[in-house]
């Protein structure tokens, strides 16, 4: 959302669709597209679209001769690109389509023209990250070699990963260090339930032959090199080739440089 302030006023209209997946099934494309032409046309109300297909045709004939900035954020369905931004002429030139989601089969399905993976933070932007929302910049200077240190620990359950940067960060920021320690103890024995919800919903999109090859893969064949993997799992009777692939596109699994 950041960099979507930044380059805003470039553009003829602006549009930014949060939380796609959720609002899609509640309160339908139709709407995610009123909302589209409502923000980009800088209008209060729109005609109500009754059809998808009528809010398709809509949105190119008014948007296909606008520079348009377009943020739809955490797709998870085709129909859901292909409703709000079906293809490259409903919008004019210069416009940019910015995608968001857990699923790269959906922007290789849509033909998108780059894409951007989004890698685990190193130590040093770890800790940048944290101190941001844990407010350790505000802390006193007595005891702040304490903080730090915790930090530390904090960045090694983390993992790199960012969502879980940002909720323990902000969940610690107003605690005094023995309440970091505690904290951080009962972390190690039960995981943050924010953080486990929001990971969940990559899990919860599986089929049921994709989420027992995920647990098993998460249980028993971390570190193990890819070819002895598969071909154990593919003796059990799983599919491992695609179901392998569909779990590296949904950023569940990654495959090291040294094939692990």
């Amino acid at each position: 959302s950041s960099i979507y302030d930044e380059i805003s006023s470039k553009f003829d209209g602006c549009c930014f669709v949060k939380n796609i997946r959720d609002e899609s099934s509640k309160n339908g494309l139709e709407k995610l597209q009123e909302i589209i032409l409502s923000s980009v046309l800088k209008k209060k109300q729109v005609n109500v679209i009754w059809r998808v297909e009528e809010g398709r045709q809509v949105i190119m004939d008014r948007l296909c001769h606008r520079k348009v900035l377009i943020v739809l954020d955490d797709v998870d369905q085709l129909d859901q690109l292909k409703a709000l931004a079906g293809s490259h002429n409903w919008f004019g030139e210069g416009s940019r389509i910015i995608i968001t989601t857990r699923d790269e089969h959906l922007l290789n399905a849509h033909k998108v023209n780059v894409m951007h993976s989004i890698s685990l933070l190193n130590d040093d932007e770890a800790i940048k990250l944290l101190r941001k929302h844990a407010c350790l910049d505000y802390r006193p200077m007595e005891g702040i070699e304490d903080y730090e240190q915790l930090s530390k620990e904090v960045v090694f359950y983390a993992g790199g990963l960012p969502l879980a940067l940002t909720v323990l960060g902000s969940f610690l920021c107003d605690k005094n260090i023995n309440e970091w320690r505690s904290a951080l103890a009962r972390l190690k024995e039960i995981p943050n339930d924010n953080i486990i919800e929001t990971l969940k919903i990559s899990f919860d999109g599986l089929t049921r032959a994709d989420k027992h090859l995920f647990l098993d893969i998460a249980c028993f064949f971390r570190s193990v090199k890819k070819d002895t993997a598969m071909e154990m799992l593919n003796a059990c009777g799983f599919h491992s080739v695609i179901g392998v692939k569909v779990l590296i596109q949904k950023a569940l699994i990654t495959i090291s440089e040294d094939g692990e």
